[in-house]
């Protein structure tokens, strides 16, 4: 007994705090800290200045990393070891895919993403894998070597473990660790978790982890929207949009009533590409040639505003003049179930056929749900494309859009007419890869690979483009249509910008160059427009009531939160996702203001023009914002009984599998004998169009 409690001693002399469970905790607790605090300035964009700043960037991985960690403090043995390794593993799994994340995306991850993974199938992991570093794996170093000190046992593991006392305290040290960093970063910005719709300002104030758990908190009040919803929300929602209604320009309104409308959706577009050359040659001719059209209405002050669901929200905004969600993806979490306002259910009270073109899966981004919704009549996605199994047809995220577009061709002539038909292209997506034989355009040489190859693919998709133009002219849809082009989001984020830099001429960019670099393109084209290059500010949320009124469809009483960009009583107020925003006087974008016309940054101190200006504008962008999302969330559109005959949609009565499509197509061809293939009496047009796509040579 005595020789036992000699043995017991002298284990606890040689296992000193140091080395033991203790030891093993703080030494846990140091490396979660260091690799967070480090990608904090390596992978991510934090904006952090100032000492209030740049200490809570310090302090913020570590009440979080207390607690996490602390968790093992309370058993003993071989298990408080392993659970400390665990959360550390856990905690750098979380750190590895954001720095992935927002490497390409310049967000953090969402539960709302993570959980529309299904989603977006396999593409998503394959742009991942190809912006990986090795270096990245660094943040899995500390634990392989803790986990080989462990099994060799070079790190002793003391079966006593450390006092229920003590562990709550420590538990308790983070916490109240915890609240000393919210109470700092109250005062730094005010209404933190309130007012700010950019989740950098969380995680350069609260921490990575913290960030987690307030979206997490997000998502959860998200779900909970619609339980408690009611009529009175819908009518505090009318309320704003009335107050802030604009008519529409009597000399526009209804000049293209009545023709088919083409929206084509150019994936990762940005404005800058418009007349750009390398090498002395333009990237995008026939892009050009559409934009300078004397009857083409191009605008030159457009901005993407999609948030977490990148494309899903530019098609959000698109067909419903509806914000995308703060996080996730609204299509995904909401295109199921809830009741919408949007473009092919309006045209289709208007006698209009609604049809969707996509090279992939239906199921990406929960399309063969969410146009059900909308009131689409057709959806043709992979399935309706036997190229799309061949190989190498497909690049990314789909069927390479030359192949896409000439395949599109054969159900665009059998479509009663007028119709709407939006064709989204894929192959102008990032990694921005092609292979050798569809490549006919130089590469740029900013030395980034990531963005070199973007000319090459977009150089792709306006030559897709112009074999569609080409196509429609010889079909007869040309002039009695009216085509709708878009750029969803940007291509090159903005963790690039020494390349950015390079590509505007720039030795370095500001957050005005950034700014400035989130334009997209926006054309209308219409025989007969009153065309030109409009300077207007808008963006992707004003596409809606635009067309509509073009078309003659007057959006009163709609619940849209865009205006039309050709009314004259536009404000001309640009919202960004995260609540930024640009006028044509001041820009303000990660927290900084600029004057818009001069790129000249500007402090609220000494300018009470600013000052006001920011009020109001802010005022605005956070309602907006807010309301949008309480449309969505709470599916409040339920709730307008007034326009109930005006969008209601019967969803069971939609079909998207092939078989019943093409015989519902078929039927039209003589109850509604208006396509362009009834009109050639069978006779198909597919023959007319040209490509010069190698795989189908």
């Amino acid at each position: 007994m005595l020789k036992k409690k000699d043995a017991d001693q002298k284990q606890t002399k040689s296992t000193a705090w140091w080395s033991g469970l203790t030891g093993f905790f703080l030494l846990n607790l140091f490396l979660v800290w260091l690799k967070t605090y480090v990608n904090y300035f390596f992978n991510f964009s934090l904006g952090a200045s100032g000492p209030v700043q740049l200490f809570l960037l310090a302090l913020n991985p570590i009440p979080t990393a207390i607690i996490l960690l602390g968790i093992a403090l309370y058993f003993r043995g071989k298990v408080a070891y392993f659970l400390v390794w665990l959360f550390n593993l856990i905690q750098s799994i979380w750190l590895f895919a954001n720095m992935l994340y927002y490497r390409e995306f310049s967000d953090f991850l969402s539960f709302g993403i993570i959980g529309s993974g299904s989603s977006t199938g396999n593409n998503l992991s394959k742009s991942i894998a190809a912006i990986i570093k090795p270096t990245d794996f660094l943040v899995y170093l500390d634990l392989i070597i803790l986990a080989v000190c462990l099994l060799f046992k070079f790190w002793p593991i003391s079966k006593k473990g450390i006092t229920k006392r003590y562990a709550f305290l420590t538990t308790c040290f983070g916490i109240a660790l915890m609240f000393v960093d919210f109470g700092i970063a109250s005062v730094d910005r005010s209404g933190l978790l309130t007012r700010s719709f950019d989740n950098n300002y969380i995680v350069k104030y609260l921490g990575l982890n913290e960030y987690a758990a307030f979206n997490a908190f997000q998502t959860k009040k998200q779900s909970d929207s619609r339980k408690e919803a009611s009529a009175s929300d819908l009518k505090k929602v009318q309320a704003f949009i009335n107050q802030n209604n604009i008519p529409a320009n009597a000399s526009y309104y209804g000049t293209q009533k009545g023709k088919n409308v083409f929206v084509i959706h150019l994936e990762s577009f940005q404005q800058f590409l418009i007349d750009y050359k390398v090498d002395g040659q333009e990237v995008t001719p026939n892009l050009n040639a559409f934009y300078h059209d004397q009857n083409t209405l191009s605008f030159d002050n457009f901005y993407n505003q999609v948030g977490q669901g990148k494309t899903s929200d530019a098609e959000m905004m698109q067909e419903n003049s509806l914000y995308g969600l703060s996080t996730g993806s609204a299509m995904t979490k909401y295109g199921t179930a809830n009741t919408f306002e949007a473009m092919p259910a309006i045209l289709g009270q208007q006698g209009y056929t609604s049809a969707a073109f996509h090279g992939d899966v239906p199921s990406f981004w929960n399309r063969n749900n969410t146009y059900k919704s909308f009131g689409y009549n057709y959806f043709f996605s992979k399935n309706y494309y036997p190229n799309s199994e061949k190989a190498n047809y497909s690049v990314g995220y789909g069927l390479k859009d030359k192949i896409f577009l000439k395949d599109s061709a054969q159900y665009i002539e059998q479509l009663p007419q007028p119709f709407y038909a939006k064709l989204i292209t894929v192959t102008n997506h990032y990694p921005y890869s092609l292979d050798k034989e569809n490549i006919t355009f130089p590469a740029t040489q900013t030395g980034d690979s990531t963005v070199d190859g973007y000319v090459q693919t977009a150089h792709y998709l306006d030559q897709s483009f112009g074999e569609l133009m080409n196509y429609l002219k010889k079909a007869g849809l040309y002039d009695n249509s009216t085509f709708v082009l878009y750029g969803d989001h940007y291509g090159i984020s903005e963790n690039h910008k020494p390349a950015i830099a390079q590509l505007l001429g720039k030795k370095s960019v500001d957050n005005y160059d950034l700014a400035n670099f989130q334009k997209v393109p926006f054309m209308i084209h219409g025989t007969g427009l009153q065309g030109g290059i409009n300077h207007t500010y808008g963006g992707e949320i004003d596409m809606m009531p635009t067309l509509l009124h073009l078309l003659g469809v007057s959006t009163d009483g709609m619940t849209l939160f865009g205006h039309d960009l050709l009314s004259p009583q536009n404000q001309q107020i640009v919202v960004f996702r995260n609540g930024d925003w640009v006028t044509p006087t001041y820009t303000k974008y990660r927290n900084e203001y600029y004057n818009t016309q001069t790129g000249q940054q500007l402090s609220m101190t000494g300018n009470p023009a600013l000052k006001a200006t920011a009020k109001r504008v802010q005022n605005y962008a956070d309602k907006s914002l807010s309301y949008s999302d309480e449309v969505i969330t709470g599916d409040l559109l339920r709730f307008d009984k007034s326009r109930m005959n005006a969008y209601t949609v019967n969803k069971s009565s939609y079909d998207y599998q092939k078989a019943a499509a093409l015989k519902l197509l078929k039927q039209n061809q003589k109850s509604n004998p208006t396509s362009v293939l009834a009109k050639n009496g069978g006779k198909s047009t597919t023959s007319d169009y040209e490509t010069d796509a190698p795989e189908l040579k």
